[in-house]
């Protein structure tokens, strides 16, 4: 179900979900979760049923159910907007866990560092760990490999008839990862691979490296 990468010397774990365990340090890393979101939607008139809420916390508690962390961090946009009914929701669901989460700010996470602290969650504007850096928003820096999201990574197939289709992926160059976004209804950015480039596609329950 996951695939197994090395990167930068170290050992990932890559998930259809867009989810990236990083063996090493023991940690889950996902990105632009964006809770909240469809409740926004819902609120501006879209028909967003409300069982999309409860698909998030069921996707959260499959990755940590899979690959059962000492860790997960959030690398940015976790809430989607200001507090509403749904931080009720996740401060309960925070409260169930056992495992470290940490937050790196993104920009949607306007929500005060001082609510996620007093559910037990630290934030960080970027994480560093060794030789690889954790933002929300990719970043190059000289000597560092650096993991991020904000960017919602896609990749466009073609195929014979003019079949095409798109679909999430891992995008990886020789400075750094692109993890996908975790959350339903964020939309994605299709870029274009150069060479050099690793991609790793999401498709369902598998993720597949495309050449």
């Amino acid at each position: 179900m996951s695939l197994d990468v090395v990167l930068h010397n170290q050992h990932f774990k890559l998930h259809p979900s867009g989810a990236c365990y990083w063996v090493e340090q023991d940690v889950v890393l996902l990105a632009d979760v964006h809770l909240g979101k469809s409740a926004h939607f819902r609120k501006n008139g879209m028909a967003i049923p409300s069982t999309a809420d409860d698909a998030e916390y069921d996707k959260l508690n499959e990755v940590i159910d899979y690959f059962k962390p000492s860790r997960l961090f959030f690398l940015g946009d976790l809430f989607h907007s200001y507090i509403n009914a749904e931080w009720h929701f996740f401060e309960q669901w925070v409260r169930m866990q056992s495992i470290e989460i940490v937050l790196v700010m993104g920009n949607h996470d306007v929500i005060s560092r001082e609510k996620f602290n007093q559910i037990g969650i630290a934030t960080h504007d970027v994480l560093q760990m060794g030789s690889i850096y954790l933002t929300h928003h990719p970043e190059e820096q000289d000597g560092y490999f650096n993991i991020a999201g904000h960017v919602h990574p896609a990749v466009k197939l073609t195929g014979v008839g003019r079949q095409r289709m798109k679909i999430p992926c891992f995008f990886t160059t020789d400075t750094g990862m692109i993890i996908p976004a975790f959350g339903d209804f964020t939309g994605t950015h299709v870029l274009k691979p150069q060479k050099g480039n690793r991609i790793f596609g999401c498709v369902p329950d598998d993720v597949i490296e495309l050449s």
